[in-house]
């Protein structure tokens, strides 16, 4: 079997837009995970959830934050999509590594609940033809629109013609895709397939985004090293050959920030650590390089935001280290080169939200 990126119709599962954003919809996914599909089934019934009465591939558009995002959402064929290709990588490229447990204990409480909840979500610089295709279906009127609890406006639209999903298959099977968000859904994904091969857990629910089209923001997610002092990690630092550390004043250390240059602040002295490793993305020089240097440095926490790191820093007692955002081709590079980053390396937004389409196991 060669690699391809093959997204199936399926029959979508659509809360009601009143639904959708509202944190209490959470509740339907909770334990014990074994109850979850008769729960959704109850919503069917009462005018909270839509089975759509025919398979398709759809067209998902979101606005969020002032970002629009669209992707096609379909039944991914995982046994094509970890298949490897001509250029010897797979056609979904995962780009963080996962905790195995964590991943063991996600692809258990899929099975028990039989539900692909939400999409994970793929990105790739498509086609000029599938952006035609899917031109021309957002110019025609949605199968669903609302705006849901959040604010956030939501448009779906049903693919079924045959010509259509012809032309869609057939110009995105050589494709690549990054694995943007899901890392550990899709390392189940793979777990439970590899168990039941040849049933519906063969395919997974994905949304593909195409970055030349309407791009998700990629930014940093930045570390807080909890009771270590800034010397520790700049002394760890400046014993390594491509790493130059430089101690400024607050607003030219921030001013620094760039594509190979780390921020380190303990609250009270600036820093920047600045890396000559071309090979390598900021985030891995720290983690594989900085980190395993600084002795009995702690797991680093994660945050977000510089205003999140910041505000959580205890000056004088942690170290709040600043990364620049990864370009996505820089990202895409590393992984085709058979390279993973560090956890937590990226941050890809904005996410769909949970419950706009989900897809039932037992749709087959």
């Amino acid at each position: 079997m060669t690699a391809a990126l093959r997204l199936e119709p399926f029959r979508g599962l659509m809360m009601s837009g009143s639904r959708i954003g509202d944190p209490a919809s959470a509740r339907a996914f909770a334990r014990p995970y074994r109850d979850v599909a008769r729960r959704l089934l109850r919503w069917e019934r009462s005018g909270r959830l839509d089975h759509d009465d025919a398979s398709a591939l759809y067209l998902h558009e979101y606005t969020a934050a002032g970002i629009t995002v669209r992707g096609l959402v379909g039944a991914l064929d995982l046994p094509r999509a970890r298949a490897l290709g001509a250029a010897g990588h797979p056609a979904v490229l995962p780009h963080e590594d996962v905790h195995g447990p964590q991943a063991a204990e996600l692809a258990e409480r899929m099975q028990e609940m039989g539900i692909n909840p939400a999409p994970i979500l793929l990105v790739h610089r498509g086609p000029a033809e599938v952006r035609q295709v899917l031109d021309a279906v957002a110019a025609e009127e949605p199968l669903r629109a609302f705006t849901d609890r959040a604010g956030n406006r939501q448009r779906v639209w049903a693919v079924r013609d045959g010509e259509r999903l012809a032309a869609l298959q057939g110009a995105l099977e050589p494709s690549c895709a990054l694995l943007a968000d899901g890392h550990h859904r899709y390392d189940a994904y793979l777990r439970i397939q590899a168990a039941h091969a040849g049933t519906a857990w063969d395919r997974g629910l994905a949304m593909l985004v195409d970055q030349d089209d309407t791009p998700l923001f990629l930014g940093a997610i930045h570390r807080l090293l909890a009771r270590t002092s800034l010397d520790q990690v700049l002394d760890a630092a400046r014993h390594l050959p491509d790493v130059d550390v430089e101690v400024l004043a607050e607003t030219t250390a921030i001013a620094a920030l760039g594509p190979r240059t780390m921020v380190a602040t303990d609250g009270q002295r600036w820093a920047t650590l600045a890396t000559s490793d071309a090979d390598r993305l900021a985030v891995q020089v720290l983690h594989d390089r900085v980190l395993p240097a600084v002795e009995g440095a702690p797991p680093p926490s994660y945050h977000h935001s510089v205003h999140d790191l910041l505000t959580t820093l205890v000056p004088g007692r942690d170290v709040a280290l600043m990364l620049p955002s990864p370009a996505f081709d820089d990202v895409h590079r590393v992984v085709a080169s058979g390279r993973l980053l560090p956890e937590k390396a990226t941050s890809f937004q904005p996410k769909p939200g949970l419950g706009v389409l989900m897809r039932s196991l037992r749709d087959g």
